[in-house]
């Protein structure tokens, strides 16, 4: 990717490379182009992530912010509009509108990077790209960066990282995120239904973060603890930012009257999200303030109904707690990925989340087996209640009909039961079966 030119750059002395000047992430599906991004940075003194397409881009995110995102602007064979370049640089800048993108264009050209520049990147840099070029043009992206920042430093000390990404390449959670590229910079109230674990408070300081009020408060009131007088002065005190009726379902007859006539007089100066792990149709809200409350409505998909979104959450869940807890990266097996894949993870991805974690913190192996994801479910249900003498009879009664059934085939049971083979050993084991 140099010039000969160029190539005594590489010979730089060691104080150029003292210390990390910052953290760029590549997105660029050739991978050479990704092997001279890391060599050539990396003597420069920047840490260096890649993606090899803009779906990877938020599960490496989640693990290693960026300060920079060299984005490449084609990725398909042949294609030389950059409308796959232009659709991620999109999304990144409605994610973070103070992230610094400098797009990498080729066959592209010239008039493409000055429109993705119109559409928010920082600078463009064309292939081959000339080393010292490359350099300055970094450097300058870190200061643009720093200073969007106010002088905070890298995102990484802002950003939170995998706590404030909403990952998932699935077509349900696409779903999601289109819905809240569209509701998040109007003023409309939005209602986020969901069980337990799904991200509802996630999708709402999502949408808090994208939208107008986004310098004002966040404001999320547990309405189930708080008392009556609490969530009203809450509610009335409100006159700019976010609030948040996190279960909504827990409100009172009287605050649903009172909150419905502040709203129908606009005295409400606050955007407004409801949450709740109910159906709409068990809400128990008064019609009118239901009509309210869900101009937009989010419905989050559990875990289960998002095809391989386990396996991706898994994998950045273990880079960000093998970085937090100062452990090394390593991959998942085959085995642990089709374990984790065939899980109906308790607590949906805050469940598999946890679990990673307890991986992570575990697993002594050179990768993460499927044994470690067994042994952290079961260090999950070993802090669980034990059930009644009367349950564990029924479960053990049923465990044994499932084997007797499927001959003792314990893949067929375990899918009779609705259960992986791990769980069910588990069973086997507890049960003496």
């Amino acid at each position: 990717m140099s010039s000969p030119e160029d190539e005594k750059i590489l010979d730089a002395p060691d104080s150029v490379r003292e210390g990390v000047r910052g953290h760029v992430l590549v997105v660029d599906d050739d991978a050479d182009v990704q092997q001279a991004a890391r060599l050539f940075l990396g003597r420069h003194g920047f840490a260096v992530s890649t993606a090899a397409q803009p779906s990877q881009i938020w599960s490496v995110l989640a693990g290693a912010p960026a300060d920079v995102i060299l984005l490449d602007l084609n990725f398909s064979r042949g294609a030389v509009s950059g409308a796959e370049g232009f659709a991620c640089l999109a999304e990144i800048m409605a994610y973070d509108p103070k992230a610094v993108v400098v797009v990498v264009t080729g066959h592209s050209g010239i008039n493409i990077a000055v429109q993705a520049m119109r559409a928010g990147a920082a600078d463009f840099v064309m292939k081959p790209w000339n080393n010292a070029r490359l350099l300055a043009i970094l450097d300058a992206a870190l200061d643009i960066r720093r200073r969007r920042l106010g002088g905070a430093g890298p995102i990484a000390d802002v950003a939170g990282a995998d706590d404030d990404i909403l990952l998932g390449e699935s077509v349900p959670m696409e779903r999601v995120r289109e819905l809240i590229r569209r509701a998040a910079p109007t003023q409309a109230s939005v209602l986020i239904l969901g069980e337990a674990g799904t991200g509802k408070s996630l999708v709402a300081r999502t949408l808090h973060r994208q939208s107008p009020q986004a310098g004002g408060p966040f404001v999320s009131l547990d309405l189930p603890a708080l008392s009556e007088t609490a969530a009203w002065d809450a509610l009335v005190g409100a006159r700019e930012g976010t609030v948040v009726l996190d279960e909504v379902s827990a409100l009172s007859p009287v605050l649903q009257s009172r909150l419905l006539v502040l709203l129908e007089g606009g005295q409400l100066h606050a955007r407004l999200i409801a949450t709740t792990r109910q159906p709409r149709s068990e809400l128990g809200l008064r019609e009118e303030l239901l009509l309210r409350l869900n101009t937009v409505e989010i419905a989050l998909p559990p875990l289960s109904a998002r095809e391989d979104d386990a396996r991706s959450l898994a994998e950045s869940f273990l880079r960000t707690f093998a970085s937090r807890h100062g452990r090394p990266q390593k991959p998942l097996s085959p085995q642990a990925l089709d374990a984790i894949a065939q899980t109906r993870w308790p607590g949906g991805v805050r469940g598999l989340r946890q679990a990673m974690e307890r991986c992570v913190i575990f697993s002594d192996g050179a990768c993460y087996e499927a044994s470690d994801v067994e042994a952290a479910l079961a260090s999950r249900d070993a802090t669980a209640p034990d059930p009644s003498p009367k349950l564990a009879e029924t479960e053990r009664a049923l465990v044994a009909a499932a084997l007797k059934r499927a001959s003792f085939n314990v893949s067929h049971a375990a899918k009779a039961l609705g259960l992986t083979r791990a769980a069910l050993y588990r069973r086997m084991a507890k049960y003496g079966l």
